[in-house]
């Protein structure tokens, strides 16, 4: 997070708000002086002199009032420019006394009004000294374009000033907002990550764990009756169930360590039968029917379908008390139809569903990412029924 906020940090160290900068301090003292100077080097009365240093004063804080009021700032420098003039006070031109408030006003984004006081303060001096009598080839041809120089000069620069602060602040945001996004992104990719290991480890874990559970009760029983083979064959389904899990756990620690052997494949659509077989093993009758070219289904596709009918038997075989199960994979039309359909008891939201109803909303999970969906509930010959959609691509049709 410190990185994001980095280049606004930075930046808002030089951003000058409503304060004085101290560039406004320097323009308010340099105004100061100029006019102060002009004042004393021009002589008069001693009231003169005063009156002169009060508008040196009052030109010089100009500036710093800007900064927080242009246009308050820029009005009065004009009334002051041209009481100035009307006390016939020492000369010094237009410029030296509105060059620090029309760059401030105009660094504050306020540059047509700069200009505007500027065009009128210009045509006011046009006017009144042509007026006087002055020679219209100096006024016009010289000072007028000296002085219209200096005012467009000043604004401009002012106005620059404030364009490259504001592309340097838009800059410093999409920074920080392409920082942001790439936290987000990350944060976004752990999370997806860690609920795909969860489903994994649920998938793998649960159904070994129920096999084992009740392969385990099966060889007790079998022990209590005198039927050692039983006992055999229910040990060596826990061998198979552990073996199984082990192989697959492996693969999933592997993906977290990187690790750059040879990986355990994903189970598929291939795999349904060795499952459904284990299933069997635990004493459960299970029909499988299949339909379509499933060898031509993509992985993920395949790697989802088991994932989904290994959910549903794990909990036919957790919750649902039934005698015998359906699984039913059709790959013959634009999707892949899914339907494992039990005779249990039925729907049970306090039994049915395993604790926290990871399985079912893992299976869920699978599903949307591919464009599917998954329809859970009661069947329509008792029983329980989970039936899943997938799309196919138009190749694995």
């Amino acid at each position: 997070m410190a990185t994001a906020q980095q280049p606004t940090a930075l930046y808002a160290r030089n951003v000058p708000g409503h304060r004085p900068t101290r560039i406004d301090t320097l323009l308010a003292a340099g105004t100061f002086l100029a006019v102060a100077a002009a004042v004393a080097t021009h002589g008069g009365t001693p009231a003169q002199l005063i009156t002169g240093y009060c508008f040196a004063a009052a030109f010089g804080a100009l500036p710093l009032l800007a900064r927080r009021h242009p246009v308050p700032a820029l009005l009065a420098a004009a009334v002051g420019v041209i009481a100035y003039y009307m006390l016939d006070l020492a000369p010094v031109g237009l410029a030296v006394h509105t060059a620090a408030v029309l760059y401030v006003a105009a660094d504050q984004g306020r540059a047509r009004a700069a200009s505007l006081v500027a065009g009128a303060l210009l045509a006011s001096s046009i006017a009144a000294r042509l007026a006087e009598g002055d020679d219209p080839s100096i006024v016009l041809g010289v000072d007028l374009g000296s002085q219209a120089a200096l005012m467009v000069a000043v604004i401009a620069l002012g106005d620059a000033v404030r364009s490259r602060r504001a592309l340097r602040a838009e800059l410093a945001r999409q920074a920080t907002a392409a920082a942001e996004e790439r936290r987000a992104e990350a944060a976004r990719q752990v999370e997806a990550e860690r609920l795909r290991i969860a489903r994994e480890v649920h998938d793998t874990l649960g159904h070994a764990v129920s096999v084992v559970t009740l392969q385990s009760a099966v060889a007790q029983e079998a022990l209590a009756e005198g039927a050692p083979d039983d006992a055999r064959a229910a040990l060596a389904a826990i061998h198979a169930a552990g073996s199984g899990a082990m192989s697959e756990l492996r693969a999933t620690l592997g993906t977290l360590r990187r690790d750059t052997g040879p990986r355990h494949p994903d189970p598929g659509i291939g795999d349904l039968p060795a499952l459904v077989d284990g299933v069997r093993r635990s004493g459960l009758p299970v029909d499988l029917r299949l339909e379509g070219d499933l060898q031509a289904l993509p992985t993920v596709v395949g790697t989802t379908a088991y994932r989904v009918v290994q959910e549903a038997l794990t909990n036919v075989l957790r919750h649902a008390r039934a005698s015998r199960a359906e699984v039913n994979v059709d790959a013959t039309g634009a999707r892949l139809h899914l339907d494992v359909v039990d005779d249990g008891d039925g729907p049970d939201p306090h039994g049915r569903l395993d604790e926290h109803g990871y399985g079912l909303r893992g299976m869920s999970e699978r599903v949307t990412l591919l464009g599917g969906s998954v329809d859970v509930g009661p069947a329509d010959t008792g029983g329980f029924r989970v039936h899943a959609e997938l799309p196919l691509p138009a190749g694995a049709r």
